[in-house]
């Protein structure tokens, strides 16, 4: 690629629309930097040096926009750290000209929706995205979702009842009317979230959140689970967290040191959560029942 090119796309923090690249290469040019993969193209008429993240191709579409564009749903949960479904598509409100949903790109008619600023941009404010895509989810989902959000610190409990009410009379909202109370900022994952569904719905006694048992000498463990009058607690196990070996001795070495302490240590898989959740729910209510004869 020509310097000029270059130095154009380096004052447009590293984006261009055709008619800027048309400037300074041919068109056949530019059709021979897009097929080698010198330039890639983010939308329509917008190019880019590299694959851009998702700011960027934010960016990219208010190039194309001429105005800045206002992120929704996942993509405004993503910006704000809570996107628990891994949204690829970018959700943006309708800016009311010249666009439409395509491949990668979802418009919406969100009309009144309150807006916040993050990450140098206007999205849908948290507590409001957050319930738009509880809402549209199922229970186990949309209760992470609502932890997320809680989690990120970007909004109240208080935050999303408001929005629920706002909300209020749209498909899915008197679900997650339901599910509000449960919500707790404490989960640090999205299957912990739906482990802890399957708690709730089968009866168990309220776990505490990411409780510290304590050793006599000192040492601390952090579990997801606890019950602590019972020293019963209960860890969810994702193939990630045990992705190398070092991370599975020293979880190893954390199990031994709570079970050395009197605890019991409940594992928790994903099948024991979406395909076994009765089972999961007597395996910990078997442990909770013993407890006293151990105490």
């Amino acid at each position: 690629m020509n310097a000029d090119a270059l130095d154009l796309l380096a004052q447009n923090g590293g984006i261009a629309t055709t008619a800027q690249l048309l400037t300074v290469l041919t068109r056949q040019q530019l059709d021979v930097q897009v097929r080698k993969g010198g330039l890639v193209r983010v939308w329509y008429g917008v190019y880019a040096r590299a694959e851009p993240d998702l700011l960027g191709r934010l960016t990219a579409l208010d190039l194309f926009m001429g105005k800045p564009v206002v992120a929704s749903m996942g993509t405004a949960a993503a910006l704000y750290g809570f996107d628990t479904e891994n949204t690829t598509a970018v959700h943006v409100l309708d800016p009311g000209v010249r666009m439409r949903s395509t491949a990668g790109l979802i418009v919406h008619q969100r009309i009144g929706a309150p807006l916040q600023w993050v990450a140098s941009r206007q999205a849908t404010a948290p507590a409001w995205t957050a319930v738009e895509i509880a809402r549209q989810l199922g229970r186990p989902r949309a209760l992470a979702t609502l932890d997320a959000a809680l989690h990120s610190r970007w909004c109240t409990q208080g935050d999303l009842e408001q929005a629920v009410d706002r909300q209020r009379g749209r498909r899915g909202i008197a679900a997650v009317r339901e599910l509000l109370p449960c919500a707790d900022g404490r989960s640090e994952s999205a299957m912990e979230s739906e482990a802890r569904l399957v708690m709730i719905d089968h009866g168990l006694p309220k776990p505490e959140l990411q409780f510290t048992i304590r050793a006599a000498g000192g040492q601390r463990w952090r579990v997801d689970f606890a019950w602590p009058d019972a020293r019963v607690a209960a860890e969810y196990e994702s193939v990630a967290w045990h992705a190398g070996r070092d991370e599975m001795l020293r979880d190893k070495a954390r199990f031994a040191g709570v079970q050395e302490v009197g605890w019991t240590v409940v594992p928790i898989i994903i099948d024991d959560v979406r395909r076994r959740p009765e089972r999961l729910a007597q395996r910990i209510a078997s442990h909770l029942e013993r407890a006293p004869l151990n105490s």
